[in-house]
């Protein structure tokens, strides 16, 4: 966490509201939640986000960033208010292990000097058989380099910003090698700060889901379901007292006294998630103040909210509508 102003040493939370995210039911996890899917190859992402809603028997399930039907690894499945997040989801960069498969064999010092040339900022135009409209587009790749030669195949690791197309970076090394090269596998091992090591199959969802179900056993569903604030761990913060919560579930600004401590060095205009002292995200907010400037105001706004995260009956409300 970053270095935080503490601007209210005293304030203290009341335990008859709200709780610790680790402390929410299994209901209440559902319906704000992300599990985190390896997915298999074979079903498109639409698929398995279908799938895994029908199978817990949700309205509504989204997924935080496709992938490829041949392709493997980290993908996020948005339950309930998650999906209010889909797009910070999709922003989050990306790292990939990519199988390359060469026309002719490339030397590895070859291989090197052509994969440094796609770092940075780059052109990325989407391939044909995406269902992206075709247009000029860059996108930053901070990592690309050669993880093992056998052959004409190579392994490849991959770290991008969010949007790029795997496949475009395979064919762009094919021109600068000149020669043909295919993406032949492609998997995702990280998204954000989610990693392969957080994922679980469907198979895994589907067994936790009946012992919940039917035997009453959450311990294995409760492992799968990590609440909504995982999503935004990145995130600058504002925690505020439990009397600011109810008006900030409800739509309104964020004033200073409600402030009890803040990120430092985060600038006007730059988005924060506003937490309770029991650690429960209100919403995302737009900063109005730099932060650094909190511990010299007594009052006046400080955040817009951007997106309400909290029911409005969590928290009692502290203000009276007109």
């Amino acid at each position: 966490m970053s270095e935080q102003w503490i601007l209210e040493p005293e304030a203290s939370t009341e335990p008859a509201h709200g709780c610790a995210p680790d402390e929410r039911s299994i209901e209440q996890l559902l319906s704000a939640a992300v599990i985190l899917l390896d997915k298999p190859t074979g079903p498109s992402s639409h698929q398995l986000a279908a799938w895994a809603k029908d199978l817990i028997g949700l309205e509504k399930m989204g997924h935080g960033g496709t992938l490829d039907p041949f392709a493997t690894g980290v993908l996020p499945l948005l339950l309930g208010k998650t999906m209010r997040m889909t797009g910070a989801m999709l922003g989050h960069d990306k790292c990939y292990i990519a199988v390359m498969r060469f026309s002719e064999a490339p030397t590895s010092d070859e291989l090197a000097s052509a994969s440094a040339s796609l770092q940075g900022r780059i052109y990325n135009v989407p391939p044909e058989i995406s269902a992206v409209k075709v247009q000029v587009r860059t996108r930053t790749v901070s990592v690309f380099e050669v993880l093992d030669i056998d052959g004409n195949y190579a392994v490849m690791k991959i770290k991008c910003e969010a949007g790029t197309y795997i496949r475009t970076i395979a064919r762009d090394l094919g021109l600068l090698l000149a020669q043909e090269v295919e993406l032949v596998e492609l998997r995702r091992t990280n998204s954000g700060v989610f990693g392969e090591y957080h994922c679980v199959t469907m198979e895994t969802i589907a067994d936790a889901f009946w012992l919940w179900q039917t035997e009453s056993d959450e311990s294995a569903l409760r492992k799968i379901l990590l609440p909504i604030e995982a999503l935004i761990e990145g995130l600058p913060q504002v925690v505020v007292k439990d009397a600011a919560v109810g008006a900030l579930s409800h739509g309104a600004p964020l004033a200073r006294p409600g402030v009890v401590s803040a990120s430092k060095a985060v600038s006007k205009g730059e988005t924060v998630r506003i937490m309770t002292l029991k650690g429960e995200v209100v919403a995302l907010a737009e900063l109005i103040v730099d932060s650094d400037a909190l511990q010299e105001m007594s009052n006046g706004e400080v955040a817009k909210s951007q997106s309400v995260l909290m029911d409005i009956d969590v928290y009692p409300r502290a203000w009276k509508a007109e």
